[in-house]
């Protein structure tokens, strides 16, 4: 048989031709770097169309952007701010006075009054009442013990 013969050379498994074609491949990888590397006035080459496009979003003289986060945090800071300019404003010069129009500010409240009458529960009024009766009866009682002649 012609390949089983002693001169014959050696047939490889398909893992062991795999792995040679690893090793070339990254010796070719090697030997381009290294040339890269020595001989630096030979340049890059390139013929992707993609390396050639403008990034307008992160370049040097684009507007800066800021996350939603800080964005939010940093309107929540500047409201704060306008609130205490308008306070210390309104403290270190007393005699702007205060300006109002909101009309629920000049209304009243007829129910809660410090003089307002108490209002009492339907069980309260009966109370009350049967309370009454029986100390207009007591008074009754008093006064025919202290007048027996009546």
């Amino acid at each position: 048989n012609y390949f089983e013969r002693a001169s014959a050379p050696d047939v490889e498994s398909m893992e062991e031709a795999e792995e040679k074609a690893k090793i070339l491949a990254e010796a070719a990888a090697l030997k381009h770097l290294a040339r890269d590397y020595m001989h630096p006035e030979v340049g890059v080459k390139t013929t992707d169309p993609t390396l050639f496009g403008r990034n307008y979003f992160n370049r040097y003289s684009a507007p800066e952007t800021e996350e939603d986060e800080f964005a939010d945090e940093r309107a929540e800071i500047l409201a704060e701010a306008v609130a205490l300019k308008k306070s210390s404003v309104a403290y270190m010069h007393p005699e702007v006075g205060v300006c109002s129009e909101d009309a629920t500010l000049f209304g009243r409240n007829y129910f809660e009054r410090a003089s307002a009458p108490d209002v009492e529960s339907m069980e309260e009024a009966k109370e009350r009442a049967k309370i009454l009766a029986e100390a207009a009866a007591l008074k009754q009682l008093a006064s025919d013990y202290m007048h027996p002649e009546v």
